[in-house]
């Protein structure tokens, strides 16, 4: 890393106390396994941990594992010994939740002290969450509550099994901490991990039919319900919905209580071909679906292109979900697959060209490079510098362009990497008015490497190696593209940007501002301010903006304690889920713009029962997206 890393820093004190703290932040998240005595005990390591890996000894590394082991274990005998206890469902305390984290207790009594109110807490929350029928739950609390009791102490139970950890996981967190202080990309990677970093899935795989993910709690929430699957096809599972268990013959998998590596053998094995599903909405709706796998095609990672219409235009509309290559799916990339949706859309006398990248978190520099230049005719595209501060300017592969009509770049705050170096380009040449909210920032680029030369290389470091610059000179490292017109977007301030991390590279400028001849549309201009215009005016907007603010109320502020018993518990609950109803109302909310699939794809695709079922989903999210929305305005305002 001192070697080639892009930026190396010093091993020093600064290194000791930033990777002391983050590792023991990543060990204890919420401030609720070690206690105060426990964590000063560790810290006389705080500023020797630089001297140790100079020296090339890490012993200190077994000091923590063994303060780790001691912390879980008094979890879960904490645990047991409140489970024996008396259970009172009414107290005169109440608990705090904060954004920042909370102190730690002072001993091993005050820590259990803490637990018991969780407990109590997270008990009176499964009972509210029951229903929102207050008199029926006060009615039958005797019954519910030693139900949702055994339940919560349950859930305690098994998160011991997911604290466990070998000493190899445990250095490997710790390898994990030291990189992430050279920068949030810099990590280390075993055999199995690179193997998961470099993969996709398959083009035909079997898969009941749920893209799932981690939550700040730990619970496995359901990111995407896929159209033309088991799960789609119940018409009961929706995005957001949390698995509680999964029934599997006469095996049943209490989700809290299993690894990740469970987890994952249960959507990815082809053992697992039928099952049971209990699942729960954020309502608190409890409910359970039986599921079968079904070999699936994966369309949901491809570029894919639409045609909507209005005021008697037509405007393609083209998804580039990420920066795919061939060398990481085997497939095809996403330059060629670009190019080949725009020849679908030109067929259809397009009017201009709306290109989707929100959402898209990057992939292929190379293929990010092919593309950008598709869209100008000659020209510089990029500046890349390196450690030694060596400075190549990137140029269009390729004369020519493969569209050249009114465009509009949609991006948000996950639009990272790739896909901001293509909108640089776009933005910087007034090839494409920008819009959207600010992306993420991230303008490095990894390269993976092997720790030894080993024949059965085991071990690898992602290492940050280079950053590019627009053909201003200018950045976007960690500040983020700025678009040209801003919509409001719900969570936008809660996106993970770069700017968050601590050890984020800097933004700055270099010198050499490129040559280069920007685009010209001369209605570019009033475009933008009708825009803007309309944006001020638009009451769904508005509605997204006020709503942003009681999001960020729950989000960024602490909340007033909350008295541990069943009314305020219930008072407290209901106001989070009335958010969230109103949060799924705006989002599936559709406008009434005519779209339809470009007509080579409605040729070939309507005899395939899944693409017919994604095409529908598709067509649902482009109705209810308000920026897809204001881009055909816009396309319209710049045609005319």
């Amino acid at each position: 890393m001192q070697s080639q890393h892009y930026k190396p820093k010093a091993i020093d004190d600064s290194l000791s106390v930033y990777v002391f703290d983050a590792f023991i932040k990543e060990l204890d998240e919420d401030n609720r396994l070690f206690t105060e005595i426990e964590v000063k005990n560790l810290k006389k390591q705080q500023l020797a941990i630089d001297d140790y890996l100079k020296a090339n000894n890490c012993a200190f590394l077994k000091e923590f594992y063994k303060a780790y082991n001691i912390a879980i274990e008094r979890y879960k005998n904490s645990i047991e010994a409140i489970y024996k206890e008396p259970f009172a469902y009414n107290s005169p305390e109440s608990i705090e939740f904060s954004v920042k984290t909370l102190p730690y207790a002072k001993d091993a009594n005050d820590l259990k002290r803490l637990f018991k109110k969780r407990l109590l807490f997270h008990t009176l929350r499964d009972v509210s969450e029951i229903s929102t029928n207050k008199d029926s739950l006060v009615a039958n609390f005797e019954k519910l509550s030693k139900l949702s009791k055994e339940k919560i102490f349950e859930t305690y139970r098994c998160k011991y099994s997911n604290l466990q950890l070998t000493e190899n996981d445990f250095n490997a967190k710790f390898y994990n901490v030291f990189c992430s202080y050279f920068d949030p990309h810099t990590m280390y990677l075993s055999k199995s991990d690179k193997s998961s970093f470099l993969s996709n899935v398959s083009a035909d795989n079997l898969s009941f039919g749920l893209n799932i993910s981690l939550n700040e709690k730990e619970e496995i929430i359901v990111d995407e319900v896929v159209p033309g699957s088991s799960a789609y096809f119940s018409d009961k599972i929706e995005a957001g919905d949390q698995i509680i268990k999964v029934k599997y013959l006469d095996q049943e998998y209490i989700i809290a209580c299993s690894s990740m590596q469970k987890v994952e053998a249960i959507f990815s094995s082809s053992e697992f071909r039928n099952a049971d599903f209990t699942l729960r909405k954020k309502t608190g709706e409890v409910y359970t679906v039986t599921l079968t796998k079904k070999l699936l095609k994966d369309y949901g990672n491809n570029v894919y292109s639409y045609i909507l219409e209005k005021d008697n235009k037509k405007t393609g509309y083209l998804r580039i979900p990420s920066f795919y290559a061939t060398f990481e799916n085997g497939k095809t990339n996403v330059s060629d697959d670009v190019t080949k949706e725009i020849y679908k859309l030109k067929k259809d006398a397009i009017d201009g060209l709306i290109i989707d990248l929100q959402n898209n978190g990057g992939g292929s520099m190379e293929e990010a490079v092919q593309l950008t230049g598709s869209f100008i005719d000659i020209g510089p595209i990029a500046i890349m510098n390196n450690k030694q501060g060596n400075k190549e300017t990137i140029k269009d592969p390729n004369r020519g362009s493969i569209y050249t009509g009114p465009l509009v770049v949609l991006i948000n705050g996950f639009s990272a990497s790739a896909s901001e170096f293509f909108t640089n380009t776009m933005q910087d040449y007034k090839r494409a008015v920008v819009i959207g909210t600010n992306s993420h920032g991230k303008a490095t680029m990894q390269r993976i490497l092997p720790l030894t030369e080993d024949k059965n290389q085991e071990e690898f470091l992602k290492l940050t190696i280079e950053e590019f610059y627009r053909v201003t000179g200018k950045t976007n490292q960690t500040i983020g593209i700025t678009p040209d017109i801003a919509l409001p977007l719900l969570f936008d301030k809660q996106m993970p940007r770069e700017s968050k991390n601590k050890t984020a590279l800097k933004n700055n400028t270099i010198e050499g501002v490129l040559r280069f001849t920007e685009f010209i549309n001369p209605n570019r201009k009033v475009a933008i301010e009708k825009s803007a215009a309309r944006i001020a005016a638009d009451a769904n907007l508005k509605i997204i903006t006020d709503l942003n603010n009681k999001l960020n109320e729950v989000y960024e502020k602490d909340m007033a304690p909350i008295p541990l018993n069943f009314n305020s518990v219930f008072e407290s609950v209901n106001k989070v889920n009335l958010l969230w109803k109103e949060v799924k109302l705006v989002s599936k909310k559709e406008t009434d713009i005519k779209v339809e699939r470009n007509s080579v794809d409605i040729e070939y695709q309507q005899f395939d029962e899944y693409l017919k079922s994604a095409n529908k989903e598709k067509i649902k999210a482009i109705k209810s997206n308000l920026h897809i929305i204001e881009a055909l305005n816009i396309i319209n305002d710049l045609k005319n």
